[in-house]
Order: structure tokens, then C-alpha cells, then sequence
């Protein structure tokens, strides 16, 4: 066990993990802030304020679609998180060379 502790306090140390790490917060923090607004944005919007009630194509409104909107920016986040994972994973892989030496 104290051998698996040594490789991990090891591995957190090292410049690639940091690194890692710093991109990964640099990715997923922005990205959450951005999705928690655009999702409470339209209960907000609906709530206290008729901005999104006007027509914006013949009888449906600005609030149908950013409904709407809210589906297609789910798949899109999860199409970019998926392809940012990717060179994540690269990184990982990197690190996981690293120790194997």
C-alpha cells in the first residue's frame, strides 16, 4: 500500500500532472459557468421579465427557442468535451510512460 501512496504523491508532483490538472480546470470551469447560465437563463428570463415572450417566427416565441437552443447546446458541450477529453487522454497517457520507467 505505502508503494501505491509513493507513486501517487510522485505522479501528483510531476509537471505533466500539473499541467493536466491546469488544463483541465482551465476547460471544465469555464465551460460549467457557461452552461449553468445558459440553463437558468430562461427560467430567469421567463420569470421576471417578457423579453422572450414576443413572436420571433409567426407565432412562436423567443422562449420556444431557447428551449429549443438548450438541447442543441447540451450535444454541442458534450461533442466539445468529448473531443477536448481526447488530447486530456493524451496527457494521461504521457504521465502514465512516465511512470512505467
Amino acid at each position: 500500500m505505502k508503494a501505491i501512496d509513493s507513486s501517487f504523491s510522485e505522479i501528483a508532483k510531476s509537471a505533466k500532472f500539473v499541467e493536466l490538472l491546469r488544463q483541465k480546470r482551465g476547460f471544465l470551469v469555464p465551460m460549467t459557468v457557461f452552461f449553468l447560465v445558459f440553463y437558468f437563463l430562461l427560467p430567469i428570463l421567463t420569470s421576471f421579465s417578457t423579453v422572450l415572450n414576443t413572436p420571433a417566427i409567426g407565432p412562436i416565441s423567443w422562449a420556444w427557442i431557447f428551449a429549443f437552443a438548450q438541447f442543441a447546446m447540451t450535444w454541442v458541450v458534450c461533442g466539445i468535451y468529448s473531443w477536448r477529453s481526447a488530447k486530456f487522454d493524451v496527457l494521461v497517457e504521457e504521465i502514465k510512460k512516465g511512470t512505467k520507467a
